[in-house]
């Protein structure tokens, strides 16, 4: 069963955003991270030492492991920032920044 009919929610109509250049859905009042999961995404950033994947690991904004670049922004919490229509979301690789 679908999510969205468990819960009866009544999103509105999906939007696009990328992600690494792809294309995914999103929709209203979705998280980075829901978008990302939804559309089968598991993994967005690796680990400065060791280049290891991760993605969501507490969901409420504590542990940092869901770090992503959105527009640009290196380091925005996946699990707590809300997508718009047309973001840029890109892997966040290491710090983010040129070091």
């Amino acid at each position: 069963m679908n999510p969205l009919d468990l819960a009866g929610a009544r999103p509105g109509p999906a939007f696009t955003v990328t992600f690494d250049g792809r294309q995914i859905e999103a929709l209203p009042g979705q998280t980075v991270a829901a978008a990302l999961w939804a559309a089968g995404i598991t993994s967005w950033r690796t680990t400065r030492r060791t280049g290891r994947p991760r993605g969501i690991f507490c969901g409420i904004g504590v542990c940092f492991d869901c770090l992503v670049t959105v527009n640009g922004r290196p380091n925005q919490r996946a699990c707590l920032v809300p997508v718009h229509s047309g973001d840029v979301i890109r892997t966040q690789e290491g710090t983010g920044h040129e070091d």
